[in-house]
């Protein structure tokens, strides 16, 4: 099958997940917030994510993924069944935890502080950069090929929506004192925003560094080493409402990201 039609097919299963399993607007005041203790009296942790390559996939009959073992070896830890649910939307992801549907969110949260006032971070889990994404130059004077971030002023960058990226854009328009515009996809993850710039149908995405490695050997034709930001913290999210799991979470999380299992986990998932 052809890479691009892959990518965009996968795309369309996750958003079709995510539209029959999330609940509309109207019923969320059907999911309280529940605290630490009640997590564990329900026996039930709940997560989401986004359902990519890196995060959160299937792999012939089995879920795997960063996100999704680092959740599961959380949820064996405290003696809880796990549930995990991929929704490609960041903002529905957000939704769900802020009504109370998901106890934690649980990819790449870049720490910003936007979102401090609705989410609160566990210590980092990884560092990682936003890259741009673009196509290979066809030769050293290909008008297109941006060669440092100068370049892309009046360029348009597309990033998923509600992505934390478009603030480093704006940020990085006031830098170099010029206009950069931004286009939200929205539905599309980051690895279809990869694969419509292989095909063209896009010129330049950014993404986080991690995404792009994972799929450099299928995108051959793709330039994915020019950096957007510098070397940020991820982490995960919970309720601002939620201390106790934080607490609970970090407190787990400093021992756990110190032991062999766990880096084994990030070299799998994260080349470096």
């Amino acid at each position: 099958m052809n890479k691009y039609v892959k990518y965009i097919i996968l795309g369309i299963i996750a958003v079709a997940i995510s539209s029959l399993l999330f609940q509309p607007k109207e019923d969320t005041n059907t999911f309280p917030q529940r605290d630490y203790a009640e997590i564990i009296q329900s026996g039930i942790l709940r997560a989401v994510t986004e359902y990519n390559s890196v995060n959160y996939h299937a792999n012939g009959d089995s879920m795997v993924g960063f996100h999704f073992e680092l959740l599961k070896a959380f949820a064996e830890n405290k003696g809880l069944s796990l549930e995990v649910m991929p929704i490609m939307s960041m903002d529905e992801r957000m939704k769900g935890i802020n009504n109370g549907k998901f106890d934690i969110l649980a990819n790449d949260v870049l720490i910003t502080t936007d979102r401090k006032d609705s989410l609160l971070y566990t210590h980092p889990i990884l560092l990682g950069k936003q890259i741009l994404v673009q196509r290979k130059p066809f030769n050293e004077k290909d008008s297109n090929f941006i060669h440092n971030q100068l370049d892309l002023a009046h360029k348009t960058l597309h990033i998923v929506k509600g992505s934390p990226h478009k603030f480093r854009i704006m940020n990085l328009s006031n830098e170099i004192g010029d206009t950069i515009y931004i286009k939200e996809i929205d539905k599309y993850g980051p690895e279809q925003l990869l694969a419509m710039v292989a095909h063209g149908d896009i010129d330049y995405a950014v993404c986080d560094e991690s995404i792009a490695k994972s799929l450099q050997n299928d995108f051959p034709q793709l330039h994915m080493t020019t950096n957007i930001s510098f070397s940020q913290f991820y982490s995960w999210g919970v309720s601002k409402n939620n201390i106790v799991l934080l607490d609970t979470l970090n407190t787990w999380l400093e021992k756990y990201t110190q032991t062999r299992r766990f880096k084994e986990l990030k070299k799998t998932y994260h080349k470096e």
